[in-house]
């Protein structure tokens, strides 16, 4: 499971590589769920058939996802990522599955845990040619007490015991998992898919297109 990532600082890097206007604060670079962050969903008005409309709007959220029933937004601690073989049942989530509120949360790198010396290394992994990750998510609105709207949303995840990279982290008796990452022409696939046709775009990103290495200390590739 990812509770820690690095999103994007750059405002132009954003705009160019996820097609999007950018929000005029990016949120936090270093993102722990309930911090704001960047995601990325279809545009609201994007099938009006206005070409000034664009296809893909870029919006600041929490980091896990706060469904309208909530009372407040402490959830985050327990909604950043979803399963995606629940997703469709559990409570936290369903409304946004159904409603196929999705989006992309893009990403310079996730963090998780390399056990197999016997004591955590916190890892960084990214993609093997320098370009971000986009990964699945879903969004939500909440609307607190006092009438705000927040946007959340949720990283989408998969079992990864036979993924080559991402099953050599978290401790050794842990389901192994591993986020649902992208492929740059999916994008628009994932964001505008209803929810009969989603669950095919959820698979295991490639381990040859990744690259880990420690994050801390000497800057060794680990993988």
């Amino acid at each position: 499971m990812c509770s820690h990532y690095q999103a994007l600082k750059e405002q132009e890097r954003l705009q160019r590589l996820f097609l999007v206007q950018p929000p005029a604060d990016l949120g936090k670079v270093d993102m722990w769920p309930g911090y704001t962050g960047t995601f990325v969903r279809a545009h609201p008005q994007s099938q009006v058939g206005d070409e000034a409309v664009p296809a893909r709007e870029a919006l600041p959220g929490l980091f896990g996802l706060v469904p309208h029933w909530s009372p407040d937004t402490k959830i985050t601690q327990y909604t950043y990522n979803a399963r995606s073989e629940t997703v469709a049942s559990k409570p936290s989530f369903r409304d946004a599955w159904n409603k196929a509120q999705h989006c992309i949360i893009p990403a310079e790198a996730i963090f998780e845990p390399d056990w197999r010396s016997g004591r955590p290394v916190p890892t960084r992994i990214a993609r093997a040619d320098g370009e971000p990750l986009g990964i699945a998510g879903l969004w939500s609105a909440w609307k607190s007490p006092q009438g705000e709207v927040v946007h959340s949303f949720t990283m989408l995840t998969l079992n990864a015991a036979q993924h080559p990279l991402m099953r050599l982290f978290h401790k050794p008796n842990d389901e192994k998992r591993m986020v649902v990452i992208l492929h740059d022409d999916q994008y628009d696939d994932w964001l505008n898919a209803r929810p009969e046709h989603s669950k095919p775009l959820l698979r295991p990103y490639p381990a040859d297109n990744l690259a880990a290495r420690a994050a801390l200390g000497p800057q060794t590739t680990l993988f």
